[in-house]
This record gives structure tokens, C-alpha cells and sequence, in this order.
């Protein structure tokens, strides 16, 4: 089972999950803790090979690696834990997990909270993709990884978020990256899915004005998704949640309060 770790509330019956991005842990929600925990119970999770989780065997060398597996193993986490409905947050490629999830178990989600969304691959990101694609077993996946990071990240104000995930990610092994690049197969499709079908869940998507790569995809969802808002944060880019934790944490909650009535 993956590592989790529950912040529990003295009163409050209402859960907050928490999913990390690709090459990310769930560190990456540490100015969401203090205060999210005023009000909720909250689970952190890390994904197979991140985290705490790459200590696992069956995480890292599990040979089923895609979209749906990946998000049977937070499915099993909540079933043992015995979760109720919860509300469910994703940052960066934890948006998509975190929309999977929401496809193959409605009923345990309440409300979504996607940021720095994922929701289509532009022209630049999928030559992104293809470049990682045919260099991944010859160059060094820091060396990608940290590309990857730049170019998604690339402004000064950028730096605390892209040297978090950057950090984070010299916890995996190269296996352990190239396994989790060729989700970037099934990227498209699922998102072109996504995009036709409105699960009618309550979807908050918090965005920087200066995530040149995933904003506008997010600008043209909404307006066929009659369930989905969008919050635009300025002069801020793809890792929102840790640039702007004080905004972020404030319409997050706002939005999650906006459910209970």
C-alpha cells in the first residue's frame, strides 16, 4: 500500500485528500497544512515511487503502470482506511489522478480542487513529451527532469515550487522516471475524454496567468463543464499552491464551504 498520512480533527467529519504530481510528494502541500487543518481532517498520499512510497517494492517494480492503476492504489488507500466522500486535490499530474479517480468512483468525491490543471497538451508540451520520449533511456532523468522544470516554470518567482519538485524528484530511480514517462502515451486520449464528459462534480481549477502551458486548455474547458469554475492567480505560474499559498488556501476553502450547504 502507498504512504499516507492523516491529520486528524477533533470534530470535523469532513475529509481533504491531497494528490502530489509526477516527480512531486506530498510535501509539495506544506502551506496547505495549518490552515486546512483548522476545519478538515486531511490525508497526504504519495504515489508509487515518490515520496515515502518508493521504498515499496511492489511500487517500484510493478510492471502495470498507467493512468487507472495508478489510481486503484489511492483507491486502496481510502478503502482501507475506510474514507467517506471526500474532497479531492490535485497539483500538476495529480489533477489528471485526481479526475480519475472522480471517473471510477464518483461516489467517494464531493468536490474537486485541480491546480495548475492538466487538461490538454499544447503544441509546446507535446514536443515537451517527444523530446523526453526519445532521450529517457540515454540521458539522465535529472537532466530531463530538470528541463522539464525549467520550461514549466521558467520565472524567477518560479523558483521555490521548481526547486521543491526538483528536489523531490532525485528521490526516484531512472527505472522508476522512464515508467512514469510513458504515462505521457495515454496523456491525450484520456484528456480528449475528460474534456467530452461533465461528471457534474463541483471542480474549482486555480491557475496561474503565467502557466503559459495548461491555462488556456483550462479557459476552453469550462465553458462546456456547467459544474466547473476557474480562479486565475496573478503574476503567478504553475505550482499556484506553494506561489501564492495565502490565495490559494483562501478561495480553495472558500470553495470547499460553498459544498457543505
Amino acid at each position: 500500500m502507498l504512504y499516507y498520512k492523516q491529520f486528524l480533527h477533533s470534530t470535523s467529519r469532513e475529509w481533504v485528500v491531497f494528490i502530489h504530481g509526477a516527480g512531486g510528494s506530498s510535501a509539495v502541500w506544506f502551506k496547505q497544512l495549518r490552515d486546512f487543518q483548522k476545519d478538515y481532517n486531511l490525508l497526504l498520499i504519495d504515489l508509487r515511487g515518490h515520496g515515502k512510497s518508493v521504498t515499496m517494492p511492489q511500487a517500484i517494480w510493478s510492471q502495470q503502470y498507467t493512468f487507472e492503476a495508478v489510481t486503484r492504489d489511492i483507491v486502496e488507500v481510502l478503502t482501507h482506511l475506510k474514507l467517506p466522500p471526500a474532497h479531492f486535490m490535485g497539483v500538476s499530474l495529480g489533477t489528471i489522478l485526481a479526475r480519475q479517480l472522480a471517473e471510477l468512483e464518483p461516489g467517494r468525491v464531493k468536490s474537486l480542487i485541480l491546480a495548475g490543471a492538466v487538461t490538454r497538451l499544447t503544441v509546446q508540451s507535446r514536443l515537451l513529451v517527444f523530446f523526453g520520449n526519445a532521450f529517457k533511456r540515454v540521458i539522465p532523468y535529472m537532466w530531463l527532469y530538470r528541463l522539464f522544470a525549467f520550461i514549466v516554470m521558467p520565472r524567477k518567482q518560479h523558483a521555490e515550487s521548481r526547486n521543491l519538485f526538483i528536489h523531490e524528484a532525485q528521490k526516484l530511480c531512472q527505472k522508476e522516471f522512464i515508467r512514469w514517462f510513458k504515462l505521457t502515451k495515454d496523456i491525450n486520449p484520456l484528456l480528449r475524454y475528460f474534456k467530452e464528459k461533465d461528471l457534474g462534480i463541483p471542480t474549482l481549477y486555480i491557475m496561474g496567468d503565467q502557466d503559459v502551458m495548461f491555462l488556456e486548455p483550462v479557459k476552453n474547458l469550462i465553458r462546456f463543464h456547467k459544474n466547473s469554475i476557474l480562479e486565475v492567480l496573478n503574476q503567478c505560474g504553475h505550482v499556484v499552491n506553494v506561489e501564492k499559498p495565502e490565495e490559494f488556501n483562501q478561495r480553495s476553502l472558500a470553495f470547499i464551504k460553498n459544498q457543505q450547504y
